[in-house]
């Protein structure tokens, strides 16, 4: 287990610990306090949140754009377009071997590695793809995405910071992203990403290793978005995969609650999951 996680359980368990000793007081379970807080959350020095006022009102370059609104990935060239390959980097043996399997399930009509369709997040990068529109809102230290899928959440920091420590940090299904400018591109880098039951394309697994940087620019006098998507990870392939996409904007659109409910799944015929089961390797297997 990494110690990210071990750090979350310890968190949850000390959080649980305070709320039974209050209970215990006749004290109900309450908020816990800004100071027990602090105690608990594993901070860098000089950390300020991304919302607070004396972070918000430092003094920046200002930005080559903004892409707040609201964006759709251009599929215009075909449904197919939403994955990252072809063309693949060169696969290790065992990442070639889940790719085989996922072209062998494809052929046959048949799920492989359904992970998103039994709830698990869809994650970056595959998130950004998903055929449901994304909100972004862009304030001087951080952009903020809302995807319309699943309502998955991510956060671009933009105010500076460093990385978490790698020691404690919590990975997550869109990692940690920190972007800085060059010129008029939006250079994003993004780690600490959570691999289980987390794939590109058809089942293609990652690691933690797995690392992503996003070059993003604007086309169209703004009305579409470009990402360069350089991807690496020296567990699974070698040197960087590359794939670029666009995204249009779909400005006219809100983005609602939406939850991800395997009840609601266990029919759809990707998902199979009235009829089979997770595999240890998350391959959908007959019962």
């Amino acid at each position: 287990m990494r110690r990210g996680k071990l750090l979350a359980a310890a968190l949850a368990t000390a959080a649980c610990l305070m709320g039974a000793q209050a209970i215990g007081q006749g004290r109900g379970p309450g908020p816990l306090s800004a100071d027990a807080l602090d105690k608990l959350v594993p901070k860098h020095p000089g950390y300020l949140g991304a919302l607070a006022p004396e972070n918000l009102k430092k003094p920046r370059p200002k930005p080559a754009f903004d892409v707040t609104g609201t964006w759709f990935v251009d599929l215009s060239q075909g449904f197919s377009k939403f994955m990252f390959g072809p063309p693949y980097p060169k696969f290790k043996p065992d990442a070639q071997k889940d790719y085989e399997a996922g072209q062998k399930a494809v052929a046959e009509k048949r799920p492989y590695r359904d992970a998103i369709g039994q709830c698990f997040p869809a994650g970056m990068p595959m998130i950004m793809t998903r055929v449901w529109p994304h909100a972004f809102i862009q304030i001087p230290t951080a952009i903020y995405m809302v995807s319309g899928f699943t309502n998955a959440f991510r956060v671009i920091y933009l105010d500076g910071r460093a990385f978490s420590d790698p020691d404690t940090v919590i990975h997550t299904y869109n990692g940690e992203s920190i972007g800085h400018w060059e010129g008029k591109t939006l250079v994003v880098q993004t780690k600490y990403i959570e691999p289980e039951n987390h794939y590109i394309d058809t089942g293609i697994p990652i690691s933690d290793d797995f690392e992503i940087v996003e070059r993003i620019t604007m086309l169209d006098g703004g009305k579409r978005m470009q990402v360069e998507y350089i991807m690496t990870d020296p567990q699974n392939w070698e040197g960087e995969w590359h794939n670029t996409k666009q995204f249009t904007r779909q400005d006219h659109t809100d983005i609602g609650e939406v939850e991800c409910v395997l009840a609601n799944n266990a029919h759809l015929p990707g998902t199979e999951l009235g009829n089979s089961k997770v595999g240890e390797a998350g391959t959908s297997e007959p019962k």
